[in-house]
C-alpha cells in the first residue's frame, strides 16, 4: 500500500508540473503571436517573455529560440488557434477537402490566403533574411518551404481527384505553379505595387482557374461554342 500511495503522489506531481509547463508555454505562445504579428520579427524576446509574464529563459526552454517561436507563431495564425495546427486540422484546408468541384476549393484557398498572408507574410521574409547570417533561421525557412511544397502536392492531389484539372499539367506542375504563387514573395510584390489583400485573392483565384483548370469547366459555353 505504500508504495501504490508514492506512486500516485508522483504521478500527482507529474501530472501538476506537465500543466503548468503547458500553461507556461501557452502563455509564451500567445505573446509571441500577438508582438510578433504587430510589432514584426525585430520584436525581442524580452517583450515577448514580460508580456508572457515569465524570465526570458523560460520563454527558451518552453519553446525555442526566435526562429522556432516564428515558426509557432505561424502555424498559429494558419491554424487560427492558440496552439500551432498540422495542416490537416486547419479550418480553411478542411473546408477545401469538403467542397465538391475544383473551382469552388480554389476560391476557399485564395480567399484564405488573402487573410493570412498580410500576416504571415512579414515573418516568413524576415526568417528568410534572418537565415543569412542565422543558420537555425536558415534552416527553419528551409523547413518551412520544403513543408509547404509538400502541402502544395496535397492541394493538387485534390484537385485532381474532382476530374476538373488540364490534362497538358503534369502533379509537380500544378503544385509547383500554386506553390509560387501562394508565396510570401509573391504577395510582397504585389502588395508593394498598391495591391489589396482582396484584390490578391481575387487574382490567385483568376489566376489558378485560368491556369490549371480544364476550359470545359470554366468557359462559359454559348451556342457557337466558347
Amino acid at each position: 500500500m505504500r508504495v501504490t500511495t508514492r506512486v500516485k503522489r508522483r504521478s500527482y506531481r507529474s501530472e501538476v508540473r506537465a500543466a503548468q509547463a503547458a500553461a507556461t508555454r501557452e502563455a509564451v505562445l500567445i505573446a509571441a503571436r500577438e508582438l510578433l504579428t504587430t510589432e514584426g520579427y525585430g520584436c525581442p524576446m524580452a517583450r515577448i517573455a514580460e508580456r508572457a509574464d515569465v524570465a526570458v529563459d523560460t520563454v527558451y526552454t518552453s519553446v525555442g529560440r526566435k526562429p522556432a517561436l516564428v515558426l509557432a507563431v505561424i502555424d498559429m495564425v494558419l491554424g487560427d488557434a492558440d496552439q500551432p495546427l498540422p495542416a490537416e486540422q486547419r479550418g480553411y484546408v478542411r473546408r477545401i477537402r469538403a467542397a465538391a468541384g475544383a473551382l469552388e476549393k480554389i476560391g476557399i484557398y485564395a480567399g484564405a490566403l488573402s487573410e493570412l498572408l498580410p500576416v504571415i507574410a512579414p515573418l516568413l521574409e524576415a526568417l528568410r533574411d534572418a537565415g543569412r547570417k542565422d543558420p537555425d533561421c536558415a534552416e527553419t525557412w528551409a523547413r518551412l518551404e520544403e513543408r509547404r511544397a509538400g502541402n502544395m502536392l496535397l492541394f493538387e492531389q485534390d484537385l485532381r481527384a474532382t476530374g476538373e484539372l488540364r490534362d497538358d499539367l503534369d502533379d509537380q506542375q500544378v503544385a509547383d505553379i500554386v506553390w509560387s504563387t501562394s508565396s510570401a514573395e509573391y504577395y510582397s510584390l504585389v502588395s508593394r505595387r498598391g495591391w489589396s489583400p482582396q484584390q490578391f485573392g481575387t487574382h490567385l483565384a483568376d489566376l489558378w482557374t485560368r491556369t490549371l483548370i480544364d476550359p470545359a469547366v470554366w468557359v462559359p459555353q454559348g451556342p457557337c461554342g466558347p
